[in-house]
């Protein structure tokens, strides 16, 4: 996967906070640490607008389709 290189602006503090995981090797650069920081976040915001998405569904209404769906099988299953 190509990557490109990008300047960012934090607070002294959230750096000092970053160069404390390094020095505890929980990262070994700034720059994978904020990558996986991006990267998790970016999922987390994703798995929201999923649950988001779920949320609208009608319960009723999807399990008559489940439903639907299951005996048009059970009559195509041989037996």
């Amino acid at each position: 996967m190509s990557k490109a290189k990008i300047v960012i602006t934090l607070e002294e503090k959230t750096l000092e906070k970053i160069d404390r995981l390094i020095g505890l090797h929980v990262f070994p650069n700034r720059s994978r640490a904020i990558h996986e920081a991006v990267e998790e976040k970016l999922e987390r915001l994703e798995k929201n607008r999923l649950a988001a998405e779920c949320a609208k569904l009608d319960p009723s209404f999807e399990r008559a389709l489940a439903e639907e769906g299951l005996s048009e099988d059970l009559a195509a299953w041989p037996g």
